[in-house]
């Protein structure tokens, strides 16, 4: 295993952490017994990082880090999280910060994740949700540093929305965090544009979550993929998600093996690699339900970064899907658009996001995806953005010589 510092905050971690959501449930039959095991396991191979949150499995994912770590608190590092008082995810701007994170909120959430994992103080305490105009409030800042100053944190941070790269940024260049968590991987590629340079300029610690792509990037999860019974993921997962993602998946699959360009075992370690390439990650929190994939993971530390031909390679895998979560308040992304020809295609999208709409990208006829594919382009928006961007494309010029049947609305 293979350690970094955790930015500012100059605690060191293992560069692979264990994401202990999964058990606390959710990801079909929980099995304390074989999560108790995958816990000190991680911990005899190396991994001192453990990742938990406040609601995983209403507080059960806490109790097992705390049974299975009793008596050893200074070995490991622990992270935790409060989420929004409202248990509404996403946190947008426009939400009172009194209706989802108020200091006392914070405060006794925090004093019930120390009475589980049988602590007194937490290493990193993060918001488990954020909204870009919270920045330069005081009600949550204030309630983290009387946390800090009192000894019950050593470092605070927040857990940026599912799938927004960008509403962090802010936040880091404020000098007002320590810590940025974020979805960081093969297709979800955006937080390499802004959010991680941004972390090496103000030294703020990069802990990336959904390394796999909620399992699509171990290479496990076909067409025909049957989950097991309380899995979240079958209702997000859907048998066309399964049948899109599944192509994609293939196109990695010549970058594994002995004779891939990568030197990888598997898609699971290439995927990992790929988050530990970037230098301003700090720690990738993997799911880790039992003890082999524990062992499958730590792999990925012991055989290091990828190389920069193969990372250059990767980047035409991108893939912006939008797809929302199933507990998210947002409604998945609707089409404004299919546009045969990618300069339309740019100028369109430049326009929408030069107006501050987020703009998801879908290839229609390739099997691989890029930032704008070259025929057959299907733009997306957040449906709260779908009238403004009509208006907008509306408003959208052609070029004297481009024939007006390249664009199909």
């Amino acid at each position: 295993m293979n350690y970094r510092k955790l930015g500012r905050t100059g605690i060191e971690v293992s560069e692979i952490g264990f994401g202990a959501w999964g058990i606390g449930g959710e990801w079909g039959a929980r099995d304390d017994a074989a999560a108790l095991l995958a816990l000190r396991r991680a911990f005899d191979l190396g991994i001192t990082f453990y990742d938990t949150a406040h609601v995983y499995g209403e507080g059960r994912s806490e109790t097992l880090i705390g049974e299975a770590f009793d008596g050893m608190r200074d070995k490991i590092v622990i992270a935790s999280k409060v989420p929004p008082k409202n248990y509404n995810w996403p946190v947008r701007d426009g939400d009172s910060i009194l209706e989802t994170f108020p200091a006392d909120w914070i405060v006794e959430c925090t004093e019930e994740s120390l009475r589980r994992l049988r602590t007194d103080y937490l290493d990193v305490q993060q918001l488990h949700a954020w909204a870009p105009e919270y920045t330069q409030l005081d009600e949550w800042y204030d309630a983290l540093i009387k946390l800090k100053d009192e000894g019950k944190i050593r470092a605070f941070g927040v857990s940026v929305n599912d799938w927004d790269p960008y509403g962090g940024i802010g936040l880091v260049d404020s000098g007002r965090t320590d810590t940025v968590q974020v979805i960081y991987n093969i297709f979800e590629q955006r937080p390499a544009e802004s959010l991680l340079p941004a972390a090496i300029e103000g030294n703020v610690g990069i802990i990336v979550r959904v390394p796999f792509e909620e399992g699509l990037l171990t290479g496990h999860l076909g067409p025909d993929y049957e989950f097991d019974e309380g899995d979240w993921r079958a209702e997000w997962l859907t048998r066309d998600r399964l049948e899109e993602a599944a192509k994609r998946v293939d196109a990695l699959k010549p970058f594994v093996g002995e004779s891939g360009p990568a030197s990888a075992s598997n898609l699971a370690e290439l995927a990992l690699r790929f988050c530990l390439s970037h230098p301003a990650v700090s720690t990738v929190i993997p799911g880790m339900r039992r003890p082999a994939h524990v062992e499958e993971n730590v792999r990925a530390s012991e055989a290091g970064p990828l190389q920069e031909h193969v990372l250059n390679e990767l980047k035409s895998h991108e893939f912006v899907h939008g797809w929302a979560y199933p507990w998210s308040s947002e409604p998945d992304p609707v089409s404004i658009g299919s546009f045969m020809g990618d300069a339309i295609a740019h100028l369109v999208r430049a326009r929408l996001e030069a107006a501050g709409i987020e703009v998801f990208v879908v290839n229609e006829n390739a099997s691989s995806y890029t930032p704008i594919p070259t025929e057959g382009v299907m733009l997306q928006v957040r449906a709260a953005d779908a009238e403004r961007a009509l208006e907008i494309l509306a408003q959208v010029p052609l070029e004297d010589d481009t024939p007006e049947e390249e664009v199909t609305r």
